[in-house]
């Protein structure tokens, strides 16, 4: 009797039955896809993403006068005609708003006047402005969560899945598509799904950062006296989403315009292009001028304080952080990557949900 238990309980935790589990289990309980208008301004669109507390949008435009971002053809359809109603033309990202806003300013005008210029364009004109919204994909409800791991460890941090698709019954992502519904399925959903199985992933969750060879560098930050505008150019040429706030080694002879190695550098924040998501439009222009360590530390605080909220705290690890201990803080502080550093605070490297994402899949393979 002891042993058939045994058998029993094994089973429960048996991390291939993870192979058999499909999309739309992850997306079963996702809200309705937040979308904007490609007749949306900027400002429109940010006010969007601050009141669904999402950092990307995807574009909706007439059918029969566009061309998705990477070639794409994903369509909204009626569920009973299936007259086409809308297509997806595009993702828009909060980077890409703020390299928008942060661009240079052609005409020398007056600041202000320029923001509120800046903010008045259509949604449709930034498309494709960085590496992320340059393709737009989806993932059939009826792909494997192997499959969708591959497809997300390949850096693809979003994919649309069309909830009554019309197409084949497809693996990995497509972009060609027809629905008359569809949710967004993210990194995070995928990581939190994840981490609700961690007793049949505990064979990988058990292993360290240096076990797992998980850490990623160089890895490029700015220093605490970098302003905000500058970072955000850097992050834009560098199409990172977030950077490390390192401790510079010289304020006044360091160049803090431009990104910097921060391996062996002490972290002293965290600065993401969502930072700014809260940001009044009316305010964003006097924010720029500032330093990233003023704007985390002092007015992102002051503005997490208004909205009720805790302030950020910085999310680390260490090499011989537990994989599973990491992935608990990726979820409860709902960030993207943590920095990896030594006894001292020192900057070692790295780790995101797609390197997380590639070694769970890895495991699972074998």
């Amino acid at each position: 009797m002891m042993g058939a238990k045994t058998d029993n309980i094994q089973a429960t935790v048996d991390p291939q039955r993870l192979k058999h589990k499909k999309v739309k289990e992850l997306v079963a309980d996702n809200r309705r896809l937040v979308e904007v208008p490609y007749t949306a301004t900027l400002a429109h669109t940010l006010n969007s993403l601050v009141a669904n507390q999402v950092v990307a949008v995807p574009v909706a435009a007439p059918p029969g006068h566009w061309i998705g971002a990477g070639g794409s053809m994903i369509l909204e359809s009626d569920k009973h005609t299936g007259a086409v109603r809308k297509h997806y033309i595009g993702m828009v990202t909060m980077l890409d708003i703020l390299s928008h806003i942060a661009g240079d300013n052609p005409d020398g005008g007056d600041e202000d006047s320029n923001m509120e210029q800046r903010m008045s364009v259509s949604v449709s004109s930034v498309i494709g402005h960085c590496l992320e919204s340059q393709s737009l994909w989806t993932l059939n409800p009826s792909t494997s969560i192997l499959d969708c791991m591959e497809v997300f460890s390949k850096g693809i941090h979003r994919a649309l899945v069309p909830l009554d698709s019309n197409m084949e019954n497809l693996a990995g992502v497509e972009l060609v598509e027809s629905a008359s519904t569809y949710r967004m399925l993210t990194q995070m959903d995928l990581i939190k799904f994840l981490k609700g199985h961690e007793p049949e992933l505990k064979h990988v969750f058990d292993r360290t950062m240096h076990e797992l060879s998980i850490l990623v560098e160089p890895i490029f930050g700015v220093t605490n006296h970098t302003k905000v505008i500058d970072a955000i150019k850097s992050m834009r040429a560098g199409s990172l989403n977030a950077v490390p706030i390192v401790e510079t080694t010289n304020p006044v002879t360091e160049d803090h315009s431009q990104l910097v190695n921060g391996k062996g550098r002490k972290v002293m924040g965290t600065f993401s292009a969502t930072d700014l998501r809260g940001c009044p439009v009316s305010q964003l222009q006097s924010f720029l001028s500032v330093s990233v360590m003023e704007y985390t530390t002092g007015l992102l605080s002051v503005s997490a304080n208004m909205a009720g909220s805790s302030p950020r705290e910085l999310v680390t690890c260490y090499s011989e952080s537990r994989l599973g201990e990491v992935v608990g803080k990726l979820v409860a502080n709902r960030v993207h990557r943590v920095w990896v550093v030594d006894r001292n605070g020192l900057l070692e490297g790295l780790v995101s949900l797609t390197d997380i994402i590639r070694v769970i899949r890895s495991s699972l393979l074998k």
